[in-house]
């Protein structure tokens, strides 16, 4: 693997993590200026400080009981089972993540917890669609938002996003009712400060949009790390992004998937994904062992349960 190439894209991920974390942040605290001055900022930080420790977070386990899932054992797929191992020793986690089995033809995978305590959940679908070598590659990126704690950052920027809604809302509502004394005292309105009010919310949920794709680039890079394969894991995401086109749409509505804007993306490009991972392609990896065969024994049927999709405060796939 091109080390170099690696250490320049992580760089700039991280570099993109810490600066949209503090533009969120800045509009929170932009906002309790505006609103209470000086002493609005402090308490500000300690609420803020304070609803990060109080934050429920509900255990790996409960989640996969909400959906369903059942663990997936070892007789089924022993070879994922070694290689998720694998994946875990290189990730230096003590605890490798529980699979979990979802019985939903979507094409889905995702991770909850924490490096401590964590599980990852594959569905029928993805598991059927896609061969050993490719699914290690989604367990290493599953592994890889695992290790980082991105479910703990994004939980924080979905907190500053929240906040933030609350106090533009608060601060509307105190203008709207102090208007019409506003205008009969002859007072100066700052509407710079206005449009703050009104459009914080969106523009902090834009850098968490933005954070969210960030975070999707870096768990692609340390998952190449993690199997020394990018082509497995790009192999996977060019399935993925066939399988969520339906047959129908693309005769009918071929193009319908393409005019989504990229501010309003929670994952990345798939094309611009793939382009990064196969820039660190090198003929000397030391790829986690993994066959083009089936990866598991699929049951006869599998019911068409619901699944979770992607919420920026919360779960990853």
């Amino acid at each position: 693997m091109k080390l170099e190439v690696w250490q320049r894209h992580a760089l700039s991920n991280q570099l993109q993590t810490v600066l949209l974390l503090a533009v969120m942040g800045g509009f929170l605290v932009l906002l309790g200026w505006l609103l209470w001055g000086r002493e609005g900022i402090s308490w500000l930080l300690f609420s803020g400080f304070l609803l990060m420790m109080l934050n429920p977070v509900a255990t790996p386990g409960l989640i996969m009981r909400l959906y369903h899932a059942r663990p997936l054992s070892v007789s089924e797929a022993p070879g994922l089972h070694a290689n998720l191992r694998e994946l875990a020793r290189r990730a230096g986690l003590r605890h490798p993540p529980r699979l979990y089995y979802i019985p939903s033809r979507m094409v889905n995978a995702f991770a909850v917890g924490n490096a401590a305590n964590s599980s990852i959940a594959l569905t029928d679908g993805l598991l059927r669609l896609l061969d050993e070598r490719e699914l290690t590659g989604v367990l290493a990126h599953e592994i890889s938002h695992v290790r980082n704690n991105d479910l703990w950052v994004m939980g924080i920027a979905d907190l500053f996003s929240r906040l933030t809604s609350v106090l533009s809302l608060f601060g509307q509502l105190l203008l709207f009712v102090n208007l019409p004394l506003l205008l009969v005292s002859g007072a100066v309105i700052n509407w710079y400060a206005v449009l703050l009010l009104i459009f914080a919310p969106n523009l902090s949920a834009l850098a968490q949009l933005g954070l969210s794709r960030s975070r999707e680039y870096h768990a692609d890079l340390n998952a190449v790390l993690l199997t020394g394969d990018p082509e497995g894991l790009a192999s996977a995401l060019l399935k993925l992004e066939s399988a969520e086109v339906s047959a129908f749409e693309q005769i009918l509505w071929p193009g319908r998937r393409l005019p989504e804007p990229s501010l309003l993306r929670t994952h990345p490009p798939t094309e611009e994904r793939i382009r990064r991972l196969m820039s660190l392609e090198s003929p000397h990896a030391d790829a986690v062992s993994a066959s083009s065969s089936p990866a598991w024994k699929a049951p006869p049927s599998a019911a068409g349960l619901g699944v979770p999709r992607r919420h920026l405060g919360g779960l990853w796939f």
